[in-house]
């Protein structure tokens, strides 16, 4: 409500009534006096200006417009009556009847008073409500024809209308209470306004609302509906004091608070500087002590003098600073151009690598380039190397042993998993919580700018709706871009471009292209067995004895034992499940050892079965007493291993193609490719073309439960067929791998190091391979390809020439055969 809530009590005491009749709240019956009234058939019009008067209401007004106070004058020398209208807008200066309301109020002059100021002033009182018929005049003063404007009232007995003026009152209350500048007389006049009509007009007179709201209500014809719509109005009135009212205690709270906690501090200032404590200043003086030492640049440098001053005008309660200590603290923390110093002798470099990894050849000769390079040039961009291969190789564990060849410090940061970019960016300075990202949290605790990293797991990084990791690795793993590494909470470019960094991966399919572009990558394949002997003697049960707490002479391995170990008991690439089975070893007779009990000091493979359990049944060759049995070599993400492919006839009009065994839709449409290609063929392998119709082919795959898919055991599946077919013996001990076309040509696979150790595994003798995977034959060393035989072919029927035997299977199934 307005803060003049009763404007008829202002000044109006002053007011001599031997004059005028003063009646400052209507009765009922004063009310049905006034509306009694005889309205005259023409009225002079006074405009009001930013006002709306109601009937019963007492208002002063000013008047000072010519026409106004001529009017004003002219009335108040007769009958004292005038028809009062607002204006549309206030901004018009000598209104007509276009720019008035068509609904006004017949109002009273109580009292002309001519003001010291010399303006006019005019205290009226509404009567009752009328319409504008017609214009009459205009000069010197608006004059109208009018008629009276009917209100409706509800019955005596509405008992919701009683409590809704009920309401009425109690709101109007509350909003008083609540307003500190409503003067307290205002309660009083409220609680002893028995009129309703009046006391719905005498709210709406003075409510806080804008002159249409007001005029709005004056046009209302029915009295229910007109205090519904003041009742509204007052009760959105009260929510805004209320909400307005907390606000104000909320803020001097805060300001209480502020002023107590500085206060609190300035007396632990003085405190901790009478104790010799470490001050507010003190604090800055260390860090600008520190600032001294730092070899950063220029522009480093003048961020730092810049951020300190800021921090030394922020008020040590303040929430940004700590933000910003935190700030300052990491510049200093960081190693800015600070390097360890490359040990440049590559014979112990070289020694430290064959100590600690067996194999891994091509990652030892990488090394030992980029330090002769070093040594010759004296600085260069490191290389950004990737190692891929099986779980369990020894990719990881390598960077330990390249940090330490190199003289640098060691970093490893895991990115499994990892979804939010602000890991590898940080976060901004305006986050709660903000911290940089891992790369410069990790070289902070290196306290070097030239450490090995390892990004372990690089091909499992992740992305949702927080961003992309991967995307924000191509400026850390770029040589041209990341000498200038943009941290998001550092806001300054940090050169990476001499840390080694080293990824590690066990598939490339989910690295994205341009990542992968980046990297030099490195193939780190499995170990053959007898690799596998030598890293159990060297490393893994030196090792598991330590951690064991056993010592060397009270268990003694054979290379047989471990050998036994290796074969039946690990199907892998790597060796981690070697170590494991060793560790299980050592814990047995460590056992032993602790409760005195007797036990075999070198285990035979009798006591080894005994602690491991029965040996797992490998996959070994299963002959070719079977038609339509071929030998597959397949990759998977822990290494190579064999598979069968497996064929069966049966008789049926039409004849179809049935594949089962969980197999991927690439590998379904190279079944469905050799198929094609010998209906096309079959006069190469001595078919009748009617054998396709007659007879159904089914084609499995073992181990359903595991899914399937890829290329490579395209030629497998044409042999099965060819062989199904024909009944003909597949050769012994031959396994194959390679992808058909339909024009009946072999092309080149992956994978292929993996897949001849699986088939040495597997006591493979002979393998069928693409002529596109020669070089990749020459690439590998030759204990890993000692005693098998390969047979290098271009063309689908080299394959069939290869593998299959002109013996036929014994019962073989008449296909009607023609010769």
């Amino acid at each position: 409500m307005n803060d003049n809530f009763l404007p008829e009590n202002l000044h109006l005491h002053n007011i001599p009534d031997d004059d005028a009749e003063f009646i400052p709240l209507l009765t009922s019956e004063e009310e049905d006096q006034l509306n009694a009234e005889k309205l005259p058939e023409m009225l002079p019009i006074l405009p009001l200006r930013n006002m709306v008067l109601f009937p019963g209401v007492v208002m002063p007004i000013t008047v000072g417009r010519d026409k106004s106070i001529n009017l004003i004058k002219e009335a108040n020398k007769g009958d004292k009556t005038v028809g009062v209208i607002s204006q549309r807008t206030d901004k018009v200066d000598d209104p007509s009847f276009d720019d008035l309301y068509k609904i006004g109020t017949v109002a009273q002059i109580l009292r002309v008073l001519r003001m010291p100021d010399g303006n006019t002033t005019a205290i009226i009182q509404g009567k009752r409500r009328f319409e504008v018929v017609e214009p009459v005049s205009s000069e010197p003063y608006l004059v109208a024809k009018v008629k009276q404007f009917v209100e409706t009232k509800p019955e005596q007995i509405d008992n919701e209308f009683s409590a809704l003026v009920s309401s009425l009152k109690d709101h109007a209350l509350n909003i008083i209470k609540l307003s500190p500048h409503i003067p307290s007389e205002a309660t009083f006049a409220i609680q002893n306004i028995e009129s309703p009509s009046f006391l719905v007009n005498f709210i709406s007179s003075n409510m806080n609302a804008s002159i249409i709201e007001k005029q709005r209500l004056l046009e209302l014809a029915d009295l229910k509906e007109r205090a519904t719509q003041v009742l509204s109005h007052l009760t959105k009135e009260i929510q805004m004091l209320e909400l307005k009212n907390q606000i104000q205690s909320k803020v001097k709270t805060d300001l209480d608070k502020q002023q107590r906690e500085y206060f609190l501090h300035q007396q632990i200032k003085t405190i901790q500087e009478e104790l010799g404590g470490n001050s507010f200043e003190q604090q800055m003086e260390e860090l600008k002590e520190r600032a001294k030492t730092k070899k950063w640049a220029k522009e480093v440098a003048d961020v730092f003098a810049k951020e300190i001053k800021k921090l030394e005008r922020m008020n040590p309660n303040a929430a940004e600073f700590s933000v910003q200590t935190n700030y300052l603290e990491l510049l200093l923390d960081l190693p800015w151009s600070e390097y360890t110093t490359d040990n440049f002798d590559l014979k112990r470099a070289n020694k430290i690598l064959n100590r600690d990894h067996h194999g891994l050849e091509k990652v030892k000769e990488r090394i030992l380039e980029h330090l002769a390079v070093l040594k010759l040039k004296g600085n260069m961009k490191a290389p950004i190397l990737c190692l891929y291969g099986p779980p369990g190789v020894g990719k990881t564990s390598l960077g330990k042993s390249v940090a330490e060849a190199l003289g640098r410090k060691y970093v490893r940061m895991s990115l499994g998993g990892l979804k939010d970019e602000s890991e590898i960016r940080g976060h901004r300075k305006t986050y709660i919580g903000a911290m940089p990202g891992r790369i410069l949290q990790n070289l902070k605790k290196a306290q070097s700018s030239n450490p090995v990293f390892i990004l372990d797991e690089i091909d499992k990084v992740g992305a949702d709706y927080h961003g992309d990791p991967s995307s924000a690795l191509l400026e850390v793993l770029d040589p041209e871009q990341n000498s200038t590494f943009y941290d998001n909470f550092v806001e300054l470019d940090y050169d990476l471009s001499n840390v080694m960094f080293i990824a590690t991966a066990n598939s490339l399919n989910s690295i994205q292209p341009a990542l992968l572009d980046r990297m030099e990558i490195i193939d780190v394949t499995g170990y053959t067995t007898e690799e596998k002997l030598q890293i159990a003697k060297k490393h893994l049960v030196p090792k598991q004895l330590e951690e064991h707490g056993v010592k060397p002479r009270q268990i003694n391995f054979t290379d047989s034992a471990i050998e036994y170990v290796i074969e039946n008991y690990t199907r892998e690439s790597g060796v981690r499940g070697l170590e494991k089975k060793l560790a299980k070893l050592i814990r047995n007779a460590g056992k032993s050892i602790a409760t005195k009990e007797k036990y075999k000091l070198t285990p035979t493979e009798k006591e080894l079965t005994k602690i491991l359990g029965p040996a797992h049944i490998k996959d070994k060759y299963q002959g070719n007493d079977v038609a339509g049995v071929v030998t597959g070599l397949a990759w998977t993400p822990v290494g190579g291993d064999i598979l069968f492919i497996e064929t069966s006839l049966s008789r049926s009009k039409g004849g179809k193609l049935t594949l089962t065994g969980n197999l991927g839709d690439v590998m379904k449409e190279s079944a469905t490719i050799a198929l094609e290609y010998l209906k096309a063929h079959s006069d190469l392998i001595g078919l009748a073309p009617d054998v396709f119709e007659n007879w159904s082919i089914h084609l499995h795959v073992p181990e359903g439960a595991t899914p399937k898919d890829g290329p490579s055991a395209g030629i497998a599946m044409l042999t099965a067929l060819a062989s199904a077919l024909t009944q003909r013996k597949v050769k012994k001990n031959i396994a194959m791998t390679g992808e058909i076309t339909l024009r009946g040509r072999v092309i080149a696979v992956g994978g292929i190091k993996e897949k001849i150790l699986a088939a040495k595994r597997a006591g493979i003798k002979e393998i069928i391979l693409s002529e596109e995977n020669r070089k990749d034959i020459e690439d590998v060393k030759p204990e890993y390809i000692k005693g098998l035989t390969f047979h290098y072919v271009t063309q689908m029927t080299e394959v069939l020439d290869c593998s299959l035997l002109k013996e036929k299977v014994k019962n073989p199934v008449d296909l009607k055969v023609v010769a």
